[in-house]
């Protein structure tokens, strides 16, 4: 895996692939600012604009859902993805 670009553009929804995507790999950051922000009982819709760079105030459903999903990611690598990191990375 090389270096994650530093402020990637985020899409409406995380992926859900049960492999390491190069996607994961390139928002390995922003998954550990999610995770973060929940621990600190941040709240959705400041951590969907500081975060995923989505207003939720002009783009309701399209933050929440890119919040939801790229922390329910975020999740999934803390419980599978990491394997895959340790074995080599994406496959793509």
């Amino acid at each position: 895996m090389g270096q994650p670009p530093s402020d990637p553009p985020v899409a409406d929804q995380a992926p859900t692939a049960d492999i390491l995507t190069a996607y994961d790999e390139q928002h390995a950051v922003i998954y550990l600012r999610l995770l973060d922000a929940e621990a600190e009982g941040a709240d959705w819709a400041e951590v969907a604009r500081a975060v995923l760079r989505i207003d939720p105030a002009q783009e309701p459903d399209r933050a929440r859902l890119a919040w939801e999903t790229h922390l329910e990611r975020a999740k999934w690598m803390t419980r599978r993805g990491f394997q895959h990191l340790l074995q080599g990375g994406s496959p793509h």
